[in-house]
């Protein structure tokens, strides 16, 4: 039975492959760059800031120049599932998960460059650790991905990145504010909650990235009530 179930699938494995390679350079012109290069470079303004403003740099000024980096690229970032074709590719037999992967995929080389960059433009001396401060970056990202995914689940919307970038922006401003005491994300280095507070992003991002899969997955069709009583998926009056 499992064999069949194999055999059966294979056909539709090899279809939404051979769908998905044609749509690389369509999805490629659909991708908001704009935004992302926008995002992009007022990020690198930001994590350059304290090497532009010629004093002593702390360790303080280094961290936050990246988080403020990090928070512009993921605004940008926010507009990447923005598809005025969406009614259109949503025919194709590729799933919309792999549809979003795709454009994901397109962005992250870039993305990465651009991080490296973004850490590098701060003072070696006022550097935070690398990977602390990349799981940070990552879990924003996330989070706007997460935006707009839902937007697109729940309203099919063409063009979430607005409210998800929105969303973001006002986190981003009101999360060191309003956060617990007792969680205490936005540590800076040397600071005794540091690996602590990191344990909490990883968490965070792990949620985060939970959210874009199963907002990024088509949602299943409702059963109507006249269906779910008919175990055959016909009324009543047309059985007998």
């Amino acid at each position: 039975m499992t064999g069949i179930r194999a055999a059966g699938n294979t056909p539709v494995r090899e279809a939404r492959r051979s769908a998905l390679l044609p749509l690389v350079r369509p999805v490629a012109r659909t991708v908001p760059w704009r935004a992302l290069v926008a995002g992009g470079a007022l990020g690198l303004l930001a994590a350059a800031a304290p090497r532009l403003s010629g004093g002593e740099v702390t360790s303080w000024a280094g961290v936050n120049a990246l988080r403020a980096a990090a928070l512009c690229f993921a605004l940008g970032a926010a507009f990447l599932l923005d598809d005025p074709a969406r009614q259109t590719t949503a025919a194709v037999p590729v799933r919309r998960v792999l549809r979003h992967a795709l454009r994901c995929a397109l962005v992250l080389p870039p993305a990465a460059a651009w991080w490296t960059a973004a850490v590098l433009l701060v003072p070696e001396e006022a550097r935070p650790p690398a990977g602390d401060v990349t799981v940070e970056a990552a879990t924003a990202l996330a989070l706007a991905l997460a935006g707009a995914a839902f937007a697109v689940r729940r309203r099919g919307s063409d063009r979430p990145g607005q409210g998800a970038a929105a969303f973001l922006l006002v986190t981003g401003v009101l999360a060191p504010l309003l956060s617990p005491a007792d969680w205490a994300l936005f540590t800076v280095p040397g600071d005794p909650r540091w690996a602590d507070a990191h344990g909490r992003w990883t968490l965070l991002l792990c949620a985060s990235l939970l959210a874009v899969a199963v907002c990024c997955a088509e949602p299943v069709r409702r059963r109507t009530l006249r269906t779910l009583r008919s175990p055959s998926g016909t009324s009543g009056p047309s059985r007998g």
